[in-house]
């Protein structure tokens, strides 16, 4: 370990193992640490043994349950954007070799106390329940400016400049209503609160774009696609990808302690004795806590069920978002569910997630809503943690922390954390112009 490194990254999330792959594909020399004995840190997926423990303490699992090893529980479980930075990513460093996927069966939004199946595209709108008659066609002609809108033809911006007229003003010359702004908002637009309608239009356009594109590579129900046998397969597959390119792995390394010369810049990391000297250090929270400071917590349900949640047409795989208008909360609440079709659990056995920045100092009341939409459940567990962010000077000390995991059930918060990590480390951006087609051979329809 007496050697020294470009980068030492520590801590094997999905967030550092992604930003561990890009740096050695760059040719920097890698050393990658953890003081667990397994990949994927707080993002890291368990098996029912493992989740027993975890929130039962030493009882056993019952046998109703089924095998242990059928099982690929997510602590942190996201879906990913069919047309999203982490597909363009995983097809730029080809770790699609290493991977299989599925799509989702379907993306639903929780409005006026029912679910209800998230129209897309200008057909959907017309055939949608969430709206009147009249209301349709309002939302069919955004929804066509939206398809047709090219930032680099000025003829279908229609007159509008969207880098300064906010999200309000432009769907106020739609004549839209409250509650089709809510769900094209927070369920197309996969915002997480309302902060957006004051901000720029374009970035509402642009995600509503990214959605409609994601959902036409599938022909399916939803935008999302899902790696079969969990995310737990993630992390492992960019640490694969580093060592093709020469990164070095040690896991179970205790007491990883950062170390920093008398100019307060980062030189190398002490574990049992041994120091590696490096330039740079990349890591979670919990490696630095002296460097973040708490931004909330994030309130998490886990439940086991026998059957498919109501409501959904009997999908096996599906995204509910409940706006936080609809709950009178500051921001939104998701709702994730996969089946044994993505090789999580047993035949015949759904896992589902309720998931909310916690408001309040009872945060398994506030995800009430999200699971009584579940029906019956066979096993309910109660997650929580902290979220933090870095507050250090990384030009002044050399040392790149991750933000924690947010509340969502996609990706796109994660990715954009991660490739503003790699510009900061390496001063450059990751070319993600990528001929999507080329991650065919690695899905499955």
């Amino acid at each position: 370990m007496d050697e020294e490194y470009d980068v030492i990254v520590l801590g094997t999330g999905l967030k550092e193992c992604i930003l561990s792959g890009l740096l050695s594909v760059d040719g920097l020399k890698v050393l990658h640490m953890d003081r667990n004995d397994y990949y994927g840190g707080d993002s890291t997926s368990l098996n029912l043994n493992q989740l027993w423990k975890r929130f039962r303490g030493e009882d056993k699992p019952p046998a109703h349950l089924g095998a242990s090893r059928d099982y690929n529980v997510d602590m942190v479980p996201k879906f990913m954007m069919a047309n999203g930075t982490l597909v363009r990513t995983l097809i730029h460093t080809d770790v699609t070799k290493y991977l299989s996927f599925k799509a989702v069966d379907g993306s639903y939004v929780f409005s006026k106390r029912k679910i209800h199946k998230v129209p897309a595209t200008d057909m959907e709108a017309l055939k949608s329940p969430l709206m009147g008659l009249f209301e349709k066609r309002r939302a069919r002609n955004f929804f066509v400016y939206v398809q047709n809108y090219n930032e680099a033809d000025p003829v279908t911006h229609q007159g509008l400049d969207l880098t300064r007229i906010t999200t309000r003003e432009l769907i106020l010359k739609h004549g839209l209503s409250d509650d089709t702004v809510d769900f094209i908002g927070h369920a197309l637009a996969l915002h997480r609160d309302d902060r957006y309608l004051n901000e720029p239009a374009l970035d509402t356009v642009k995600r509503m774009k990214l959605y409609a594109e994601s959902l036409a590579r599938f022909q399916g129900g939803s935008p999302y696609i899902y790696p079969l046998y969990g995310l737990g397969e993630l992390p492992q597959a960019f640490a694969r990808l580093s060592a093709v390119y020469g990164g070095t792995y040690m896991l179970n390394k205790p007491e990883c302690k950062v170390e920093f010369d008398i100019e307060g810049k980062v030189c190398g990391v002490t574990s049992e004795g041994e120091t590696a000297k490096c330039k740079k250090v990349v890591c979670d929270p919990s490696y630095l806590p002296s460097k973040v400071r708490k931004i909330g917590k994030v309130a998490r349900a886990i439940a086991i069920m026998s059957h498919p949640i109501p409501n959904t047409n009997e999908s096996h795989s599906i995204q509910i978002i409940l706006p936080q208008k609809q709950l009178g909360r500051k921001s939104d609440m998701y709702v994730f569910c996969c089946s044994y079709t993505h090789n999580v659990a047993p035949k015949g056995k759904f896992i589902a997630f309720v998931s909310a920045e916690a408001e309040t100092d009872n945060p398994q009341s506030e995800l009430k809503p999200g699971i009584d939409l579940l029906g019956q459940v066979d096993e309910l567990f109660f997650d929580m943690y902290d979220r933090y962010k870095p507050v250090n000077e990384p030009s002044l000390d050399n040392c790149f922390v991750s933000m924690s995991y947010d509340a969502t059930t996609h990706f796109e918060t994660t990715v954009t954390d991660v490739l503003s990590m790699y510009t900061a480390i390496t001063g450059k951006t990751v070319d993600l112009s990528v001929d999507l087609s080329a991650a065919s051979a690695a899905e499955e329809y």
